[in-house]
């Protein structure tokens, strides 16, 4: 775009361009109106010498039927997860999301996906909030649970912030080996400028978080992933026995809670945060994104909660209704004491979660959880007798790490050329582990796609 803008008075009224709805008159008035010539007197307070005074090197406009090809091609160049028979997972998954979770979300209750500031006309949204948060709650064992998380890594972030605001101090974070890479590295960019330390707790044979001795004051917080990033369920009971005397506040983090259908949820098991993602529900891959994070914690802590919360509440005239509720004035004025401001809310992606969560109900989330485990554990023993055994021993639940004979980059490429994706390589979050292979099996699997990812992978890894 160049710096050297049109001459207001030589546009007619209605406009100078085809998607502007205020002519040259109407500029001519505005710019009266704020006290200037023109609108390069607008920049005025911007320095001469650094303002860009040439054309842009653009290359010429489109068409529409030029441009709609343009997209058209670049589009082709992707595999569609549904051409291929896929099998990766690593935080985002392949589950039926059924057909009147698109329907009931286009309904104009909703009115938008946006922040519902206006409680008097989205009560639609408020309550969608609200109930979304109530299920959270019943899915993770917790007492309150907010809305608006970009994702699941951004929440681990914002356990970490929330952690060290409860104990007032910065300090050491322990992150176990099974906590995904991604959500590793999101979480040390946005604390990179705090007072804060990192160290990895390593996985036993099993798979699971081996825990220090002892943990001392110095440590903010314990983050551990159900399940883990290779596929093993932790023994969260455990951890929160170890982490119960101490002051660290023990943060669970999930990438696929369709787990909690099966596995004990982690607030009985004394978690103080429970964070994570929830894409598993009512949203599709969607080229990875967008997702659903969410975050869970002890009423105690709720002050410290970043994000919106939806409240019920009655009107004067007594009839029911929802707001937001507990955001302080230091949100807005008081930085140095205010939580996370997120602003983007992903209440559409909530919503489509809460309407399949409430569909699927207590018997219909244990159901899906018992066909994933089946058919992944089946999986999971062909491979095996095949020669590829998993890495782990420990309890899997719907993912599993496979060890190869050959590099997994080379083995993903060779099956892709077969019509198969068989998992991620892993060597592209630790060289060390460039043999091996994260397999996802979900109820979207038939056992003869699962019998065909046997065959081609025992072929290519020969």
């Amino acid at each position: 775009m160049s710096q050297r803008h049109p001459d207001p008075a030589a546009n007619d009224s209605h406009g100078g361009g085809r998607y502007l709805s205020l002519g040259g008159d109407d500029r001519r008035r505005m710019l009266a109106r704020v006290g200037v010539a023109s609108i390069d007197g607008l920049f005025a307070s911007i320095p001469e010498e650094i303002r860009f005074r040439g054309e842009l090197a653009l290359e010429r406009p489109l068409a529409e039927q030029e441009l709609t090809a343009l997209f058209e091609e670049l589009s082709g160049r992707n595999a569609p997860a549904g051409g291929l028979t896929s099998f990766l997972g690593a935080g985002c998954y392949p589950h039926h999301v059924p057909s009147h979770v698109d329907a009931l979300v286009q309904r104009q209750e909703f009115m938008t996906a946006y922040t519902p500031y206006q409680g008097e006309v989205g009560q639609g949204t408020l309550q969608s909030i609200f109930e979304f948060q109530s299920l959270v709650c019943l899915l993770t064992g917790m007492e309150v649970c907010n809305a608006s998380v970009y994702d699941g890594a951004s929440s681990v972030a914002e356990a970490v912030l929330m952690a060290r605001r409860l104990r007032r101090r910065g300090g050491r974070v322990l992150l176990s080996a099974g906590l995904h890479p991604a959500y590793v590295e999101v979480t040390r960019t946005y604390t990179r400028h705090l007072d804060m330390t990192f160290e990895v707790l390593p996985l036993d044979g099993e798979g699971r978080t081996v825990l220090p001795d002892a943990i001392g004051e110095e440590v903010v917080a314990v983050l551990v992933q159900q399940p883990n990033f290779f596929g093993v369920l932790e023994d969260l009971r455990h951890c929160g026995r170890v982490l119960g005397p101490t002051p660290a506040k023990f943060v669970v983090a999930t990438t696929e809670p369709v787990a909690f259908g099966l596995a004990a949820p982690p607030g009985p098991a004394g978690a103080d945060l429970v964070v994570g993602e929830l894409q598993s529900f009512g949203n599709g891959l969607n080229f990875g994104g967008p997702l659903v994070g969410f975050m869970a914690c002890r009423q105690a802590d709720v002050r410290n909660l970043p994000g919106r919360l939806a409240g019920a509440t009655v009107d004067a005239d007594g009839r029911p209704g929802f707001v937001l509720t507990l955001s302080t004035r230091e949100q807005h004025i008081r930085r140095a004491r205010a939580t996370s401001n997120i602003c983007t809310n992903e209440a559409l992606c909530a919503l489509a979660a809460c309407i399949h969560m409430a569909s699927l109900g207590r018997r219909g989330l244990r159901e899906l959880a018992r066909h994933n485990l089946a058919k992944a554990t089946y999986a999971r023993r062909a491979l095996a007798d095949a020669g590829l055994p998993a890495v782990y021993g420990g309890p899997h639940f719907n993912e599993f790490t496979i060890a190869l004979r050959r590099d997994a980059d080379e083995v993903v490429s060779a099956c892709a050329e077969r019509g198969v994706v068989p998992g991620v390589a892993l060597g592209r979050f630790d060289p060390a582990r460039c043999d091996q292979l994260l397999v996802c099996v979900t109820e979207v699997h038939t056992r003869a796609q699962i019998d065909r990812l046997v065959a081609v992978l025992t072929e290519v890894n020969r």
